[in-house]
This record gives C-alpha cells, structure tokens and sequence, in this order.
C-alpha cells in the first residue's frame, strides 16, 4: 500500500526494511532510530509519525521519506542511478550523497552516474576529501554497502517472486512397471 502511494515498486520498500531492521518492528539502533524503517525522531515528526514502532506507521514514514530524497535529486539523474543515489541519502543523509557528488566533480566524473558516486562516497571518510567539501566527515563506506545489500535482497525477492508465480509442470505420469508374472505377459499380448 505504501508503495503504490509513492510509486515505488514494493520489493524495493521490503529490500529498504529488510537492511534498516530485518523486518523486526521494535528494531532501536545505538543512535536512536526505530521501527522497521529505522526512522530517526526528526524524520518522523517531519513525516507526521507517532508511533516509529508501528509497521504500518513506520512503512508509510520510510516509503515517503524515500520519496522525497528521490524527488530531491537533480532531474538530470537517470535511473536506476536515482534510485541509488536515494537510497544512499536515506542512510548516509542528503547533504553528504551532495557531497560525494561533488567529489565526483571534483575529479571530473559524472555526478550523475551511481557508478561514480560509488566511488566517491567513501572518500568521506578521508581528511583530505571531507575538508574540501561543505558538510564534512561522513562513513562513506557505509552508504556503498548498504545499496548493494538492498539491491541484492530485491534480486532475491523478485526471484522468489517469479518462482512462486511460475506456472507449476504437470507432473509426469508414472511409468508403468515391467510385468513380471506369466499371467502379466500374456494380458499384456
């Protein structure tokens, strides 16, 4: 539901719970984020979510606040690079993927391209990249491994999907035995 609301295809929605929490709806990090989404307060008062605890709540937060960094990128941002790049803001922040896109500039790569970005994100976390950009430190490593682990959940799911949805063979009629009687053989002439 929340993902039809959003336009998003649902198992990127389970992929984005499945790394935040696992699917598990009491999930707290050492930070202080909550719920299958993993929200942070701020994001769900920004969201009106009282409860970061409640699946549905927590879903609906997490599937408008993809959404929104979506539709915060530059227009000049294809996908599926956009949806990468989204999801790399939902758990690093907005401002370092701006960051990391200006590294790539900065090195003169495509800022458009997830290809690129990949490779700069992690450069956060080295002085010589973070004091050249506006909002500093970041472990860049971290947004790069968990796109890849969404990607790799929603692979996953779509398999499973399309397993399930297979048509089923039928099954094979069972081969006769050879007769092994007299009385067999000659009802078989």
């Amino acid at each position: 539901e929340s993902a039809g609301q959003h336009e998003l295809d649902w198992t990127l929605l389970a992929a984005i719970g499945y790394q935040e929490s696992h699917w598990r709806r009491s999930a707290v990090s050492p930070t202080g984020v909550r719920g299958i989404m993993m929200l942070t307060r701020a994001t769900a008062d920004y969201l009106g979510i009282d409860n970061r605890e409640d699946p549905a709540q927590s879903i609906a937060g997490g599937a408008a606040f993809f959404a929104r960094l979506k539709e915060r990128l530059s227009d000049d941002i294809p996908e599926p690079d956009r949806t990468w790049m989204a999801l790399a803001a939902y758990n690093v922040g907005f401002f370092h993927l701006k960051d990391a896109r200006e590294i790539v500039r900065m090195q003169q790569g495509d800022p458009n391209r997830w290809v690129d970005v990949r490779a700069a994100l992690p450069l956060l976390a080295q002085r010589r990249w973070y004091q050249r950009v506006e909002h500093g430190y970041a472990r860049g490593w971290e947004p790069v491994t968990y796109v890849e682990n969404i990607r790799n959940y929603r692979s996953i799911q779509k398999w499973l999907e399309r397993r399930d949805s297979a048509p089923t063979r039928p099954e094979a009629p069972e081969e006769e035995s050879a007769p092994t009687t007299e009385a067999e053989i000659v009802a078989q002439r």
